[in-house]
């Protein structure tokens, strides 16, 4: 069944927050998206210019109408502008029991617009935070409630005791305002859990509590426990914030389609690869496989993981005279050619693609003969924490040759090392190009 979710926030005329962030979200994630307004704001990536605030019968009116016709399997809030709205929902959520309640306590915009009113901050200590299931205070939310200041992890779980002491069963406080790794703290009463996730560096934020608490509180109405949830809205949040695209003259929104498309963009990554797949096999590239075998990868854009780089599992394997492929290819299948190309990616995001060949001088010297750039690293030169952390040796020499060259070489190679074959990588857009270059070192060959 798809899970019926409710949010109960304010308007955002420019689409980046409040209830139009969350209906994008729970659309995406699968959810039926229902809304309660509190408050209609006149606002842009600038600022919020006005609130006009609705009256507290009508939000009661609101939610009367939708709970009883068509049910809640979760809900969230987030605007509630003033006490008396406050009071008003609180009220609805108790008659209604409305369960797997999320609360986002919105109390300023980015733009430092003020969207609770002073008196009404007591109220949802009093009587939301009991109802709710999980409360997602940022640190300047979290430094409100708690009324202490928040500097570091330490002083996060500080705060985090405290707001649980309020009557939230679960408290996740969002460290995205300190310095270092993105981390987030939950706390259940007894144990603290940490999300850590990379800090994306963009001004493009506007929305990102919205869109994490209402992703949050689509996958508890699913049925997904709460940490996992969490884990899910994360990854959603992340890719978001990534993919975000400028637009208006101040703070963007994150991009709520991102994490959708993604998962658009990997169908033609896989027929790419097998189709490229198909062009080798035709032309027989079998002399070209080293010992270990070879393998072809292809990253989705902006890939920031292995996960995001999809290769064949088990590689391309010699069969008498002929090449076949043990399986399809199939996302963070290779941990060996994602590092090369997720590490040439940070010199170049448009160089997507890369493929193992047999090391030879004579294809390096037929490379060079067709005017393809050719570099080389050596693991001689390799630094012993490198040698001694596993899987760390392709990004070293790979990062080693990038460092020292204006242009992407289209191949990389090396001569091995005591239990290591030497290699031939050859690099490209994408598995077309890649798998062109070593057909033209296949028919020089002849």
């Amino acid at each position: 069944m798809v899970p019926r979710v409710l949010t109960i926030a304010g308007s955002d005329s420019g689409g980046g927050a409040g209830i139009q962030a969350d209906l994008k979200t729970i659309t995406l994630l699968g959810g039926y998206g229902m809304s309660a307004v509190t408050a209609l704001t006149a606002q842009n990536t600038l600022g919020v210019a006005g609130i006009h605030e609705i009256p507290a019968v009508f939000v009661a009116q609101q939610l009367d109408v939708v709970i009883t016709d068509i049910g809640v399997d979760a809900a969230k809030t987030g605007m509630l502008s003033n006490s008396i709205i406050l009071r008003t929902v609180c009220q609805k959520l108790r008659e209604f029991r409305v369960p797997n309640l999320v609360v986002d306590p919105v109390m300023v915009s980015k733009n430092e617009a003020r969207l609770l009113s002073p008196e009404a901050e007591d109220t949802l200590r009093k009587e939301l935070l009991p109802l709710a299931r999980v409360i997602t205070p940022n640190i300047p939310e979290a430094e409100v409630l708690a009324q202490k200041k928040i500097n570091n992890p330490k002083e996060m779980r500080e705060a985090a005791i405290r707001i649980q002491k309020m009557g939230a069963r679960n408290v996740l406080i969002k460290g995205g305002h300190l310095r270092g790794p993105a981390l987030d703290v939950l706390y259940d009463g007894k144990h603290f859990y940490e999300f850590v996730g990379e800090r994306i560096e963009t001004p493009h934020t506007h929305g990102t509590g919205c869109t994490l608490s209402a992703a949050i509180a689509v996958e508890l109405g699913k049925g997904q426990a709460l940490r996992d949830a969490i884990g899910t809205a994360k990854k959603f949040i992340s890719l978001a914030i990534r993919m975000a695209v400028p637009l208006g003259q101040g703070r963007g929104p994150v991009n709520h389609y991102g994490p959708i498309n993604r998962e658009i963009e990997k169908y033609p990554v896989i027929q790419k690869l097998k189709s490229a797949f198909h062009i080798l096999r035709g032309k027989n590239i079998a002399s070209l496989l080293p010992e270990v075998q070879s393998n072809l990868g292809y990253a989705l854009p902006l890939a920031q993981d292995p996960g995001d780089v999809a290769a064949f599992p088990g590689r391309f394997v010699r069969v008498g005279q002929e090449v076949t492929k043990v399986s399809d290819p199939e996302f963070g299948a290779s941990q060996h050619i994602a590092q090369i190309i997720l590490t040439v990616m940070t010199h170049d995001p448009e160089m997507r693609s890369a493929m193992n060949i047999r090391y030879g001088q004579d294809i390096l010297a037929q490379a060079r003969r067709m005017g393809l750039r050719v570099k080389h690293f050596s693991r001689q030169d390799e630094p012993l924490p490198v040698k001694r952390k596993e899987g760390a040796s392709l990004s070293w020499g790979v990062q080693w040759v990038l460092e020292r060259t204006s242009q992407i070489p289209d191949i990389i190679s090396d001569r091995g090392d005591v239990g290591k074959e030497p290699m031939i990588r050859v690099l490209g857009r994408d598995p077309e190009e890649v798998a062109g270059k070593v057909l033209c070192l296949l028919r020089k060959r002849k």
